[in-house]
């Protein structure tokens, strides 16, 4: 009865299961809104992926469902992200954000060969995409079908030509087959789009020392250094120039004052004892090789060493040519 009266002076009947549906929508919202708080905050990754996955047990979302993706893929979780996708990808086959997602995903786990599979159904679907292409091209040099790569790198610039990243990508596969001026069109497009951007600059003065104009090469190194001072590898590719040229002691003062901008850098040691020990100061040698092993245990020095504590003229071999 006192639901009836309630009923005729409130002008409307209660449906239970309305009101059932606007506490599970609430709950929802609450639940998904405060995951997305808590995955920006620092250590509240557990509790964002608890808040997501809470909001998908009471209804499927794809934005839900990406977020929580990407806290497991942040929370070091990648196979738990890579379940998300796939559950999001079956329930949206169509879903070329969801498919570019899961492919990124993918390369994490190191399952390269997987990818081309997303990305052809991502162009039946957008015969335009670039990003399709772009990603199965670095899929196919991971799997190292390098032509195929290079044939995918050419259509996606055919359509997006200001894409920075497939030059980059095509010039390197261009260089490692050793063919320079083909790599060299390629990073001069880099350069024209990206004046800035001190990897262009690296990768053409490799180019250049693979065609022998050491020059140049010299130059564009110099230039990666002054667009970043913090760029090691731009000064072990300057010393390497220098030792090509037979000026060891140059080699070796260039190093010495480098590691006043980078004393932690392992591979400033590594190279400068490759220049000692070709300069026959074996001790110097083995003291920037211990340096070396010291500062990156687990890095290329390391591992060439293998045990191995006096033979540099083996350990050092090898240079950017």
């Amino acid at each position: 009865m006192v639901n009836f009266f309630k009923s005729i002076f409130s002008g409307k009947e209660e449906n239970p299961e309305a009101e059932k549906n606007r506490n599970e929508e609430k709950n929802f919202d609450i639940l998904k809104y405060d995951g997305m708080r808590a995955q920006r905050m620092c250590g509240k990754l557990p509790y964002a992926i608890k808040c997501f996955t809470e909001a998908l047990n009471i209804r499927e979302d794809a934005e839900t469902r990406t977020h929580l993706a990407a806290a497991y893929i942040s929370a070091g979780k990648p196979e738990e992200a890579l379940e998300q996708m796939d559950r999001l990808v079956e329930l949206q086959p169509d879903n070329i954000e969801a498919r570019l997602m899961r492919i990124q995903i993918l390369f994490l786990l190191d399952r390269d060969v997987d990818v081309p599979t997303d990305c052809q159904h991502i162009l039946s679907i957008d015969s335009e995409n670039y990003q399709a292409y772009f990603q199965m091209a670095k899929a196919k040099k991971a799997t190292g079908d390098l032509f195929g790569a290079i044939a995918d790198l050419t259509k996606c610039v055919a359509i997006k030509d200001d894409f920075s990243g497939a030059y980059q990508l095509r010039a390197e596969l261009l260089l490692a087959m050793r063919q320079g001026a083909e790599a060299l069109e390629d990073v001069e497009k880099i350069v024209a789009l990206n004046p800035e951007e001190e990897t262009a600059y690296m990768l053409r003065g490799r180019i250049h020392a693979l065609t022998g104009e050491l020059a140049k090469a010299g130059a564009d190194f110099q230039m990666a250094i002054e667009l970043n001072p913090f760029n090691a590898e731009a000064y072990v590719q300057q010393s390497q120039l220098l030792a090509a040229e037979n000026k060891l002691q140059e080699a070796e003062d260039f190093l010495t004052e480098s590691l006043e901008t980078l004393p932690d850098a392992s591979a400033l040691y590594a190279e400068r004892g490759r220049i000692r020990n070709l300069r026959g100061d074996k001790k110097g040698a083995f003291d920037d090789v211990k340096k070396s092993i010291e500062l990156n245990p687990q890095g290329e020095m390391a591992q060439l060493c293998n045990g191995q504590h006096s033979n540099f003229d083996n350990l050092y071999k090898g240079g950017i040519f």
